[in-house]
């Protein structure tokens, strides 16, 4: 069941996270697979401004998560993470498709993430679920201040790229 996180799930995101995480070690990632995971204040930030989603099994236990900024008029999801006990059963799609609809009732027109190129479970995986690279020329300031604190902490070791998806028709963010 696909809820708002909880004050008392909140470490337990740390977990799926490193969990999830470990899962880049296949793909020659180690530097990522043994990244430090988000801070419990910062996940606090995403809890307490109702911008924190999980996914939880039959006893209520978070196996999932989506986190979502605002980054220049548009829902950003910073982070989305399965536990991958639980992977390929729709779990990131689903929050995913959550947090689209928050966006679109808040009055945003698209969604936007960062991601690797070439990892299966990246780049390749939201292209399935309707997401675009924008070109490098297009970025907005946010996603261009996004991708250089990602350049700057190591993560261009392997190609990334912003992506996004329309939530009502081409967003003009992107057609200026």
């Amino acid at each position: 069941m696909i809820r708002l996180a909880q004050v008392d799930d909140v470490e337990s995101l740390s977990d799926i996270e490193r969990a999830a995480d470990a899962m880049f070690r296949s793909e020659g990632m180690a530097f990522v697979a043994d990244g430090v995971t988000m801070p419990i204040p910062e996940l606090l930030r995403y809890q307490s401004a109702g911008r924190a989603w999980v996914d939880t099994d039959e006893l209520g236990s978070p196996i999932a998560y989506l986190l979502l900024d605002v980054v220049d008029d548009s829902a950003h999801i910073k982070q989305v993470s399965v536990h991958p006990a639980h992977a390929g059963q729709g779990k990131g799609r689903q929050l995913i498709e959550t947090a689209a609809g928050w966006a679109k009732q808040q009055g945003y027109s698209a969604l936007t993430l960062t991601t690797f190129v070439d990892v299966p479970w990246n780049a390749p995986y939201y292209a399935r679920l309707g997401f675009e690279i924008v070109p490098p020329s297009r970025l907005t300031p946010g996603l261009r201040e996004i991708r250089q604190h990602e350049a700057s902490a190591g993560l261009d070791a392997w190609p990334r790229v912003a992506m996004w998806r329309s939530l009502r028709g081409w967003p003009e963010l992107l057609t200026q």
